[in-house]
């Protein structure tokens, strides 16, 4: 299950304030999502250097079994730049192989590429887009995560509105 897994939650600056919407989520009582968060592990102050800040995105990232990507466009810029923190991200992901969860902060349910940083397109790396919800996040870090790793699928996939229409979404 998801929360029994180090979840890393990548996301450009400007998109800071939909990780803390997902933080309350997990927060909250009245609402079944939770993760556990492997940004509290090897804190980076914001006087850091940007060599240190990359070492420990690094540390948190090995430390991690999955990924949610918060996908707007600014992620998709910024992912793909190749000199921001979240193009240092997207690169170790990449290294360690893990699981992507696209969370298109948007609301849409399908692949939207103009979300998803062209290193990961470029590469046909096994994504799973859904919409920035908590149960279909969770769905997709109970189920495509764990098959994941033992999966020959590439590219970014999405799942069919019968999924959404289980969950009641």
């Amino acid at each position: 299950m998801s929360y029994k897994n180090k979840t890393y939650i990548a996301f450009a600056s400007e998109d800071i304030k939909l990780y803390r919407l997902m933080e309350a989520w997990r927060d909250n009582d009245k609402i079944e999502f939770d993760f556990f968060d492997a940004h509290d592990l090897f804190i980076s102050r914001d006087t850091s250097k940007p060599e240190t800040i990359k070492r420990n995105l690094r540390e948190r990232l090995k430390n991690a079994k999955q990924v949610v990507l918060l996908g707007s466009s600014y992620a998709k810029g910024k992912g793909g730049d190749g000199t921001s923190f979240l193009a240092h991200e997207i690169e170790v992901i990449q290294e360690f192989e893990l699981p992507v969860v696209v969370a298109n902060l948007d609301g849409d349910r399908t692949v939207d590429k103009n979300f998803i940083p062209r290193p990961l397109l470029d590469a046909n790396y096994y994504t799973m887009s859904v919409s920035f919800q908590p149960k279909i996040i969770r769905y997709a870090l109970d189920n495509y995560a764990p098959k994941f790793s033992d999966s020959r699928t590439a590219g970014p996939y999405c799942y069919k509105p019968s999924v959404y229409e289980s969950l009641g979404l």
